[in-house]
């Protein structure tokens, strides 16, 4: 009968080192990563051996040291000397092994990681071979999360399937990672009550999407440069800025607002058209025609209500792929304003209220425009969606602005190995402004 049996008294002699590691025994940190740690091995009743404790020898590595949160991470765990041992000849292919991985810091939880099984056959009583563990986690937290070995087991399927836990004690960190914050979507919005007005003309200004407590600067605009025309506010609890704004400059063509010392992308709004009405009256023998063009409205319509993702197999996780319906934004404002479609999707909720991370979603946006708009259609970046927004598409600001646009998207959801069976649904929003 094959089984796996620990060895009474201490690790056995150290397996040889994989290609590029240093072998077990050398002075602890040549290798980053490596670490010892006590370790207690039970073999199967069958075997008929004592328990025995000894360390580990064993080393995490991650490939993605830096990621965004929502990203995936792979994660290697790698045990290079173990104090179990084989109680009888095991064939090859006859030994697999599973781990955990624990997770501290920014992130907490476990990993499971799978070894595949070994070619190599093992002779009886000799020390087990290094074998290598590998599983994925997504990434949920900023900030620095820590990686320390956890207990593992050893499993043969000849003649019989037995295991050998073995269960870790305190073990030191091994790995680490950084993870930084998705970008966060600018919401930030100007509504005016009225488009036009006579030289000096006060219009109320509603700024939206603002910090609480956040001081907002209103101002007039001719293109990309500000006119003179400027007035303060300040955000309150619900992040909007009221404002009266005298419209005195007969330049202006558009209102702004922003925080900090001028505008910026990523701290204003875009504009909303205002126009000077002149008052001048005409020379005498003149009459003025006057003919309206009336602005419209920006808006979108989309194909569908629900987007159904692909299925992943149990145990192997991966990928589960599909496409939002189709978005149709129609610009018929006429001002100088562009627009964004940002999205944002809530974790996925499956059976007994288990989760997958909304990070876990990402997508690959496309965007065209009708022929005979005035404004290019930009996609957003491919990337995770997560919960605090990203852009599906945009059109820039310019003076004069509008069209019919379709967007698009194929999303993929990450799913974890070992997820529970079962469906996962989340709520995927998209704001136009």
């Amino acid at each position: 009968m094959a089984v796996l049996a620990a060895a009474a008294g201490g690790a056995l002699s150290a397996p040889a080192a994989a290609d590029g590691e240093t072998p077990p025994g050398q002075v602890r940190g040549q290798v980053p990563g490596q670490v010892d740690f006590p370790t207690h091995c039970l073999p199967p009743q069958e075997a008929g051996l004592p328990p025995a404790d000894g360390p580990t020898t064993a080393r995490i590595t991650v490939d993605n040291p830096a990621p965004q949160v929502g990203d995936t991470v792979t994660v290697t765990y790698q045990v290079l000397a173990t104090p179990a041992a084989a109680g009888a000849e095991l064939p090859a292919g006859a030994l697999t092994v599973t781990g955990r991985i624990l997770l501290a810091g920014a992130q907490s939880g476990e990993v499971t990681v799978v070894g595949d099984r070994r070619d190599d056959p093992v002779p009886a009583g000799a020390a087990l071979p290094a074998v290598t563990m590998t599983g994925t986690f997504t990434v949920t937290a900023p900030g620095e999360t820590t990686l320390a070995p956890g207990g593992y087991t050893l499993h043969t399927s000849h003649p019989m399937d037995l295991d050998t836990v073995c269960t870790a004690a305190a073990a030191p960190v091994s790995g680490r990672l950084t993870a930084t914050p998705l970008p966060l979507a600018n919401l930030r919005s100007v509504f005016l009550a009225a488009a036009s007005g006579g030289p000096g003309a006060k219009v109320k200004v509603t700024a939206a999407g603002f910090p609480p407590g956040a001081a907002v600067t209103v101002a007039g605009r001719a293109g990309a440069a500000e006119t003179a025309d400027r007035v303060a506010a300040t955000a309150d609890e619900h992040g909007v800025a009221l404002a009266e704004l005298p419209v005195t400059d007969k330049a202006t063509t558009a209102v702004v607002a922003y925080e900090g010392t001028a505008w910026s992308a990523s701290q204003g709004s875009g504009p909303a058209a205002y126009t000077v009405i002149d008052a001048t009256p005409p020379p005498p023998g003149t009459q003025k025609i006057t003919a309206t063009v009336e602005p419209g409205a920006l808006g979108m319509t989309q194909a569908g209500e629900a987007v159904t993702l692909g299925a992943v197999p149990y145990g192997d996780g991966g990928a589960a792929p599909g496409r939002i319906g189709t978005v149709t934004v129609k610009d018929a404002r006429g001002g100088p304003a562009g627009w964004s479609l940002i999205g944002k999707v809530t974790d996925f909720t499956g059976p007994g209220g288990l989760r997958i991370p909304g990070g876990s979603l990402s997508w690959t946006p496309t965007c065209a425009a009708a022929a005979g708009s005035p404004s290019p259609c930009t996609a957003g970046s491919a990337g995770s969606v997560g919960p605090d927004g990203a852009v599906l598409a945009s059109t820039p600001d310019g003076p004069l602005v509008g069209g019919t646009f379709t967007v698009d998207a194929a999303v993929t959801l990450r799913v974890p190995p070992y997820t529970p069976p079962g469906a996962y649904t989340a709520v995927l929003t998209l704001t136009l402004s």
